[in-house]
């Protein structure tokens, strides 16, 4: 395989194939948050060309959104008993179906089942647990580095694309947008057959930073108690308050980012006289904010109290929303909003993660933040669907602004309520 002799070339100079994965999964997270942010793009260019409710086409929005969270703690048990390499591609390839076929569809049950089913399924499986799963397997140092570029790489993702498809979508339509998103899917999975591999034993290396060979545990094929091993650790948390206030917040947390901001952002902006090409150019500074407030928030998160800091990222995102609604997305009014609501738009995952591990230590922190992030997806969900029928009864978006504000200033409040740990608890704290 070409990445045996890229490992051998790298280890001449003293350098680690790890870093070659790192990319590699950057890269491919990269193309996915293309494709999950080409959805906000295709919202009214479909309404125009079909005559589709708003409502309607948010439906199939929001499935996509609630697969995408429902696959993740089920994506780590695929990829721990199939490999990452298989089920990265295998992702990959059903996302990269459903946009091609979405280019020829004519009804909206078919962009249900394509955008809402066939892609949120193939973008689950390579949800946030892919970058935990690279991260924890072939790096022991700087793991917590590579965990927050991987995290950024959804901004990162929106940066780059988000402007760009929305100027073809604009200037000849939004199949043509698709072409790209399509080109960049195919260019990772190319990545990840050629280069990705499951385990640094697979080329005879350690995990970077150690310098033992340590073999991949053998799998006992048994699929069906892999895919039941999520739902028992459910089952162990689902008692515990901590639990339910990190699943509530994060909830919040996806009603107020992905589900209302991501998906209707530029039809937001479209009914205020702001073109698709600005409206993404905006959205794309938020993303330039949420990479250095995401980075920041990790190195926060390891010197100051986590739930403190989700009070202020909630908070801050709160007023930020409800700033927004009273605003007339003036140039000015827009640019203090990038700010405030851009630094936190995922700086809520380190103090989350950390929390989660706290509370129920490092064996079961994976999992347990899987059903956080379900949690997550499913509140994602509920503001793409609700965001847009809002919309169609309303005729206009600032109730939907105004309401997720309020929830962040609850799920604010909400987190103050978890029990600060203790250094004794923390040696002895089991689920």
């Amino acid at each position: 395989m070409i990445s045996t002799g890229v490992a051998g070339w790298m280890a001449a100079r003293k350098l680690h194939y790890g870093w070659v994965v790192a990319a590699t999964t950057f890269l491919t997270m990269l193309a996915t948050a293309a494709a999950m942010g080409s959805a906000g793009v295709m919202i009214q260019p479909l309404h125009d060309e079909f005559g589709w409710d708003v409502a309607d086409i948010s439906f199939a929005m929001a499935i996509r959104l609630v697969l995408f969270g429902l696959l993740g703690p089920f994506a780590a048990a695929f990829m721990n008993h199939f490999g990452i390499r298989q089920v990265v591609s295998f992702a990959l390839g059903l996302i990269l179906f459903g946009i091609v076929v979405s280019m020829f569809m004519t009804e909206v049950w078919q962009l249900v089942a394509l955008w809402g089913v066939v892609i949120g399924v193939g973008t689950g499986m390579t949800a946030m647990v892919l970058g935990a799963t690279v991260a924890s397997r072939w790096f022991s140092k700087r793991r917590g580095l590579v965990v927050g570029m991987l995290s950024a790489s959804n901004a990162t993702g929106q940066l780059l694309f988000l402007p760009l498809l929305a100027a073809l979508s604009e200037a000849y339509g939004w199949r043509v947008a698709l072409i790209l998103t399509a080109a960049a899917i195919t260019a990772a999975m190319l990545l990840v057959l050629l280069l990705m591999r499951d385990h640094p034993a697979d080329l005879g290396l350690p995990a970077y930073g150690e310098t033992t060979i340590v073999k991949p545990p053998k799998q006992d094929h048994k699929l069906l108690a892999t895919l039941v091993s999520p739902l028992v650790t459910l089952k162990s948390v689902s008692t515990s308050p901590t639990f339910w206030i990190l699943f509530g917040s994060f909830f919040v947390c996806g009603l107020s980012t992905n589900g209302l901001i991501q998906t209707h952002w530029i039809s937001i902006c479209g009914d205020f006289g702001m073109t698709s090409v600005a409206a993404a150019g905006t959205l794309a500074v938020l993303g330039i904010f949420d990479f250095f407030g995401t980075v920041a928030s990790g190195w926060l998160s390891d010197r100051y109290d986590n739930r403190v800091l989700l009070f202020w990222y909630y908070g801050l995102r709160g007023l930020s929303l409800i700033y927004l609604s009273f605003s007339g997305f003036s140039f000015y009014e827009l640019s203090a909003f990038a700010v405030f609501y851009g630094l936190d738009w995922i700086a809520t995952v380190p103090p989350t993660v950390k929390l989660a591990a706290e509370k129920f230590g490092r064996e079961k922190a994976g999992l347990v933040f899987g059903w956080v992030f379900t949690g997550h997806q499913l509140g994602a969900a509920t503001a793409a669907f609700g965001a847009g029928y809002i919309r169609s009864d309303f005729e206009t978006y600032m109730p939907a602004l105004q309401i997720a504000g309020v929830m962040c200033m609850l799920a604010a409040v909400g987190v103050m309520l978890l029990r600060k740990p203790g250094a004794p608890a923390l040696a002895t704290q089991t689920a």
